[in-house]
């Protein structure tokens, strides 16, 4: 990849970068990164771009984006068509787009264009199986779908006796594709095969627009000698290339470099390579960032005239290791156990870079939000801090799998999570992999490589045992009180800052605080003589839902999307000079900082739906008989002024507890 996608970075990012990566390789440390940042098109329109995973326009654009990135950034890299993710409710599994090529950014294979087949597809099948030394006796399949198209399947398979194939006897009215979406592959009668016949079959499909092969699940070491088989028989009889798809295998030792492109809800998600570095990773997100400019997608979303937003998607950051064997997440269990607890005691490496909603019901709740007793995580990460250092991966699975969680139990669902860690009972649950959940798609890539460097440095910082936080924090009801204000997340941050300056991986400031103000944008800026007011957008644990029915005898839990929250910043002029109401009634200005949570609606389902709305959100500025009046009459933009002052409400705001920060407009003086 071309350095200079990587220096167009500000320099200081680049000198702390380096800085961590010495220190990890003075601790004989190979700690890798991963992410998923996630695109919508410049006009996202429809279901596909707000709520389902799929739509009539997803893989066209995944497909533009796989041929721009092989054409800028993986020469000569092979594109596949996998089944991905399943989820309970839907029919067939997500799709993935795969783009497959060595370390070296080298192809796999010498791979030619795609194109039509000039050749008899049974005789193409069978003499990949001669190359591979196995005479093959293609069966022919009808496809519902498309009738005019013909589709070829042959068992195959590789075990410790070499490449094996086997008779699939079936009457020509069984010879039937099922009628569903996705590659002839994935729609072939399997359960009609023999009992003693592994359920992997070689697929190829031809039409007038090109040809098709599905590659059947198989070990990486066989999954290479059939491409190399494919590849072989392409250059030998001057054809042009397939149209792949199949399963790729997951790839433990690392011997390829692979990025997918998969259909998630709302966003096109790409799943970048194993990343040795966090220069690396940087050069990755430049190069995305280039590459989805050129197909029309882009990393984040026009919330209004004057205000962008996230895509809604993640961009969760992965810590993980170059091999299993030399996995540090493995070797290093007190280091990991201090991240765990410095996470745990600054609330802003929660809250700073993730979308709504945050808390519990959210898609990423930090270990002190599920319910489970504090003393437990400390037990816990105690515990990791007494093993000795070499390969623990056991005992870091078993005693933190049951805590790093949501309140349902689901390992994946949690700020940090450790479900790819080493978890035998997952398909993908072996790949020694932490994930970040806390961190969402930012709409500058110079943004997103600034949070995995923060997190780069820490990780850094930390190697030395004098800099690791003791004890487990009871942060109480602030943590949902003072630290869902921007204000004060951000001195939270500050002190971060500070420590790492301290400590010699110094971060440009000025840099997060942009980020910081996109974050939680003005609402209001008022100011007279020496008095001042600001209102900005704050944090709401939306209140998760009961379990409610949907079609296909599943149940989905729903949030109460309906509660927001602004905070109230003034100076000691405004406090000494000026009153300030809200919906008529008086907010006692006590401290500095002040939020105020409403409730913007009542949708339904919704906690509360006696209680009434408070919407539009009515504010009143009061100077003995002048008062300025507000309103805040749209979420994605700021307060409007109002001629007319609003009725008054004797009722005093008041917090559910006394020492609480938050007024909530819906209880009563």
């Amino acid at each position: 990849m071309s350095q200079a996608l990587l220096y167009s970075l500000p320099a200081w990012m680049l000198t702390a970068g380096q800085e961590a990566r010495r220190r990890f390789q003075s601790a004989a440390m190979e700690l890798t990164l991963g992410g998923e940042p996630t695109y919508v098109p410049l006009e996202p329109k429809g279901a596909e771009w707000s709520v389902a995973a799929d739509g009539p326009s997803k893989l066209s654009y995944a497909r533009a984006l796989a041929k721009q990135l092989e054409s800028d950034v993986l020469p000569g890299s092979i594109c596949f068509f996998c089944p991905g993710k399943h989820y309970p409710g839907e029919t067939n599994p997500r799709w993935a787009l795969r783009l497959l090529c060595k370390h070296n950014r080298k192809p796999l294979v010498p791979w030619p264009a795609a194109g039509p087949l000039q050749q008899s597809a049974s005789q193409v099948l069978k003499a990949i199986g001669k190359l591979l030394g196995l005479e093959l006796e293609p069966s022919e399949f009808s496809d519902p779908l498309a009738p005019d198209q013909q589709v070829w399947a042959v068992p195959i398979t590789r075990d410790a006796d070499g490449w094996q194939t086997s008779a699939w006897p079936l009457a020509e009215e069984e010879r039937l594709l099922v009628s569903s979406d996705g590659p002839p592959g994935l729609r072939l009668p399997l359960n009609k095969l023999p009992e003693d016949v592994p359920r992997q079959v070689l697929t190829l499909d031809c039409n007038a627009n090109g040809w098709g092969l599905f590659l059947p699940p198989l070990a990486p070491d066989g999954f290479e000698q059939l491409l190399e088989a494919i590849a072989q028989l392409l250059h030998e009889n001057e054809l042009m290339a397939p149209q792949l798809s199949g399963v790729v295998p997951i790839d433990q030792e690392q011997r390829w470099l692979v990025l997918g492109i998969t259909a998630d809800p709302g966003v096109l998600e790409v799943n970048l390579p194993v990343c040795e570095t966090w220069q690396v990773y940087a050069e990755w997100l430049v190069a995305l960032e280039k590459a989805t400019a050129a197909v029309g997608l882009r990393s984040w979303k026009q919330a209004s005239s004057s205000q962008s937003a996230g895509t809604g998607g993640g961009n969760h950051l992965l810590w993980g290791g170059p091999t299993l064997e030399r996995n540090p997440l493995f070797q290093q269990p007190a280091w990991l156990g201090a991240v765990l607890r410095y996470w745990q005691a600054h609330p802003c490496l929660s809250y700073l870079f993730i979308a709504d909603p945050v808390g519990a019901a959210s898609q990423a709740p930090r270990s002190d939000e599920i319910g489970a007793p504090l003393l437990d995580l400390e037990m816990a990460l105690f515990a990791l801090e007494q093993l000795p250092a070499g390969d623990q991966r056991q005992a870091i699975a078993e005693t933190m799998r049951h805590l790093q969680v949501d309140r349902s139990g689901n390992p994946h669902r949690s700020e940090i999570s450790f479900d790819k860690f080493w978890n035998p009972g997952s398909l993908a649950g072996c790949q020694g992999l932490v994930e970040f959940r806390a961190i969402e798609t930012l709409p500058k890539a110079e943004w997103m490589a600034a949070v995995a460097l923060l997190w780069s440095c820490l990780g850094a910082m930390l190697l030395e045992p004098e800099q690791r936080p003791i004890g487990v924090i009871n942060h109480g009801g602030c943590l949902h009180d003072r630290h869902l204000l921007p204000s004060l997340l951000w001195s939270d941050f500050e002190q971060i800052l500070q420590q790492l300056n301290r400590q010699g991986l110094a971060l440009d400031a000025t840099y997060y605080r942009q980020l910081w103000q996109w974050r939680f944008p003005v609402l209001l800026h008022w100011s007279a003589g020496d008095a001042e007011l600001v209102l900005r957008r704050a944090l709401e644990p939306w209140p998760l839902l009961s379990d409610m029915p949907e079609l296909g005898a599943i149940t989905s839990r729903f949030v109460d999307t309906s509660l927001q929250r602004i905070e109230i910043c003034t100076n000691e002029s405004f406090r000494q000079h000026y009153q300030l109401r809200l919906q008529g009634r008086k907010l006692a200005l006590k401290e500095a900082v002040l939020g105020a949570r409403l409730r913007q609606g009542r949708l339904f389902p919704c906690l509360h739906p006696s209680l009434p709305s408070h919407w539009p959100l009515c504010l009143d500025i009061e100077k003995d008989t002048q008062v300025i009046s507000y309103q805040w009459q749209e979420l994605d933009q700021a307060f409007q002024t109002v001629q007319m002052a609003h009725p008054i409400n004797e009722q005093t705001l008041v917090s559910w507890q006394p020492d609480e920060l938050c007024v909530d407009l819906r209880l009563p003086t």
